[in-house]
């Protein structure tokens, strides 16, 4: 049975357009996010990333509105996990806010026993990201590591 919502938010000191870029340009996203990403940013288009060169994450774009929002499903393609490829949905909202940018993060149909890893993994990345389109480079990512297993 999956949970309720979980649900990040971060404000981020650059327009969405930048932000967006950081999100669906397969270059700019390893940069923040994962060592290969294999993304096609439409409906139906592939989403598919390599976090740490052990677990890969697939899913499929359901939703991309440039500038403003993206919808994924996520999960991840080892046989067996508790997160199959594509059984979860990420929707990530930018919001124009001042002279930045409010990124809303809703992860959709997480398992309960795991909702909290991955909320501790969504502010890393959220951090991550903000400290890309702010225009600063965020270092090495610990959790790229073969040592970290994603659940």
């Amino acid at each position: 049975m999956a949970s309720d919502s979980l649900t990040k938010e971060i404000y981020i000191e650059a327009p969405p357009s930048v932000v967006f870029a950081f999100l669906t340009d397969p270059k700019k996203m390893i940069r923040w996010m994962g060592l290969v990403a294999e993304i096609d940013p439409r409906p139906g288009g592939i989403y598919r990333l390599d976090p740490n060169g052990r677990d890969l994450i697939r899913g499929e774009y359901v939703e991309v509105v440039p500038g403003k929002r993206i919808v994924f499903t996520w999960g991840f393609e080892e046989p067996g996990h508790k997160i199959p490829a594509g059984s979860t949905h990420v929707e990530i909202d930018l919001k124009p806010e001042g002279k930045g940018t409010r990124v809303v993060l809703v992860h959709r149909e997480l398992p309960p026993d795991i909702r909290e890893r991955h909320a501790v993994g969504w502010a890393h990345y959220l951090g991550r990201l903000k400290r890309i389109s702010e225009g600063a480079e965020p270092g090495p990512d610990p959790y790229a590591s073969l040592d970290v297993r994603h659940t």
